[in-house]
């Protein structure tokens, strides 16, 4: 999750993402519409909103009354609502804690729903998600540019109070959108929490290779057009062919977010029956997720941006997902070495005081 994430944010600090070799930005653009551009937020998103049932489970066998865990979920959301706030004020415009922190706010109360009615909602939800998204592709591919380029946020040269109150505009807009394109996916994670498919991979083995399969050999077939304008291999398509591949590379990206869910259920499976090293750290890293998460955001102001190493200028698209590679490696180095000393990740202990100050349960 963290290694999608870094990839879809490291490239909107560059200035020129076409910087250095041209087939290999080609070949590294293609992917990323593949794989990773609107693949990675409705991962997440699925996998908070399977969160928020395994919560919900987890303070329902302590004993907690069904208001009392309701007002739990949204206490925890507007504080990462806070904490959002405060990581776009100190230090980039781009922030995921926010949108995922309102969401649980809004959604909380479908904890409860019927399966039918989180289900439709998310069918719904579909509609405006994937327009949003869309309109942002098309704007992009009209004008002949990646999206990467469209949404750079690297540094224009203005002062730090100038760049704070921009980053504070842009905020509310940036803040509804996001919740807008996450919603299906929070409720379609709450859906399968339920069915405790990620608990238990083993056991539902079969589901999750036909949704790894289908979904990824969807979100390929659609993402492929979009990935052929935007290399240039098919110029100047059709005003109605653009909005097609505009539309059709968010739609089966969000189905391509959730396989890859899918697909980490079954390596859990193998990875489970033969624990090492790597496994132990990954395990560390996402028990750690939001502090690195945050980390991503320092290391790539120390790499990109002017008053660090200033590589916004020197880097392309290749060097840009060579930087998140390098980031997630290291976090998990760092994740794993706070694990052998003992050391929760400071946000998580930050969030979890926030959340359980006023419960009788702060162990939860």
């Amino acid at each position: 999750m963290l290694l999608a994430i870094a990839m879809a944010h490291a490239p909107l600090f560059v200035e020129n993402a076409d910087h250095g070799s041209a087939v290999a930005n080609d070949v590294a653009g293609f992917f990323h519409l593949l794989a990773v551009h609107n693949h990675a937020r409705p991962m997440f998103a699925f996998l908070f909103g399977y969160a928020m049932v395994q919560l919900l489970a987890a303070q329902a066998r302590r004993g907690q009354e069904w208001v009392a865990i309701r007002k739990l979920q949204r206490r925890r959301g507007w504080w990462l609502v806070t904490i959002g706030f405060v990581h776009v004020a100190a230090l980039v415009p781009i922030d995921i804690l926010a949108v995922y922190g309102l969401a649980a706010v809004l959604l909380a109360g479908l904890l409860k729903a019927k399966d039918s009615t989180l289900l439709w909602a998310a069918g719904i939800m579909f509609i405006p998600a994937t327009l949003t998204a869309g309109s942002g592709m098309w704007l992009a591919m009209s004008q002949g540019v990646s999206t990467y380029s469209q949404s750079s946020i690297a540094a224009d040269g203005a002062g730090i109070a100038e760049a704070l109150i921009t980053r504070l505009q842009g905020w509310p807009y940036v803040l509804v959108i996001g919740v807008v394109s996450v919603v299906p996916g929070v409720l379609l994670g709450m859906w399968a929490a339920r069915r405790r498919v990620l608990d238990e991979p083993a056991r539902n083995r079969s589901l999750l290779t036909r949704t790894a399969v289908i979904t990824t050999a969807l979100s390929v077939v659609g993402a492929f057009p979009a990935g052929l304008i935007q290399v240039g291999a098919w110029a100047q398509p059709p005003a109605a062919a653009t909005w097609v591949a505009a539309l059709a590379q968010p739609l089966t990206g969000y189905l391509g977010g959730i396989g890859m869910a899918a697909i980490i259920g079954l390596i859990a499976i193998a990875a489970d029956r033969r624990r090492n090293r790597l496994t132990t750290a990954v395990e560390a890293l996402g028990q750690r997720s939001m502090s690195l998460y945050l980390f991503q955001s320092v290391a790539f102001l120390a790499v990109f941006h002017p008053y660090g190493l200033g590589l916004q200028d020197d880097l392309g698209l290749v060097g840009a997902m060579g930087v998140a590679t390098a980031t997630w490696l290291i976090s998990l180095l760092l994740a794993d070495v706070m694990r052998r000393t003992g050391h929760r990740g400071p946000a998580e202990i930050l969030l979890r005081r926030l959340t359980y100050r006023q419960t009788a349960h702060p162990s939860a």
